[in-house]
């Protein structure tokens, strides 16, 4: 089990939202690059960045954030919010990112995911952000038809290295994380899953560490690590004692 620490990029900072509502965000921290760093010194394998700004306006917007993030650690990161294009990935995956996620794009346009993801294996990641079960698209401001699933069926054969599984009505505001429908999904497809959204306290890596789970990648935490609530030594050596006992 891999757990993601989150950096969300708005205007340069890193902030968290509440139900991702751009107008209801907490700064955290100035320096995304200083975040980045505290974040592998405190032990993190990965991190999970997503350009907010960039998810509403449809490209990048926050790149000298990311590219300070990029320059300030050595974790390999997965970039997400406004990649909609093939030169929006070559780009990024060139300058040093591991792993692209795609969100709105797989909603509008599945055949570019697909074709991303024969031009760069093992690099491209499915971003689904659902709302009552259903696909939101456009930072979360639209919901579509589509449920987690059925979005999530159409890339079974495509290559596609992760799904990034967001319940926005537990983003931001700590309920724990949504384990029934993150598993519904992970039972769905063989693509691996990363669980996302509310993650709240060490009793959420206790839940993610239970044999049920062990289908999941990982899960990504955000608010939970800027305030407190979650004490980074602590989840780390839960996870990396429960890797010592399965191997």
């Amino acid at each position: 089990m891999i757990l993601f620490p989150a950096i969300d990029l708005k205007d340069g900072q890193c902030v968290r939202l509440k139900l991702g509502d751009m107008d209801q965000a907490t700064v955290f921290n100035d320096n995304p690059g200083a975040q980045a760093k505290a974040f592998e010194v405190q032990g993190f394998e990965w991190l999970h960045v997503v350009d907010l700004n960039g998810a509403f306006a449809g490209e990048s917007v926050n790149g000298a954030a990311v590219d300070a993030i990029l320059a300030s650690t050595r974790n390999p990161v997965q970039l997400g919010g406004g990649i909609r294009t093939l030169d929006h990935i070559e780009t990024w995956l060139s300058k040093g990112i591991a792993r692209v996620i795609l969100g709105t794009v797989a909603v509008r346009d599945p055949d570019l995911v697909k074709a991303a993801c024969r031009k760069f294996p093992g690099k491209v990641a499915v971003g689904i952000d659902a709302k009552g079960g259903h696909v939101a698209v456009e930072g979360w401001a639209e919901t579509s038809e589509l449920t987690a699933v059925d979005l999530a069926r159409q890339f079974e054969d495509a290559g596609v290295s992760a799904i990034i599984y967001t319940d926005i009505d537990r983003d931001g505001v700590l309920k724990g994380l949504n384990i029934p429908s993150t598993l519904e999904l992970a039972r769905s497809v063989s693509i691996p899953v990363i669980a996302s959204g509310g993650l709240a306290s060490i009793d959420d890596i206790h839940r993610l560490l239970e044999p049920d789970c062990a289908i999941l990648e990982g899960a990504i935490s955000g608010r939970a690590l800027y305030d407190g609530r979650l004490d980074p030594k602590e989840a780390m050596d839960l996870i990396l004692n429960a890797r010592r006992k399965a191997s």
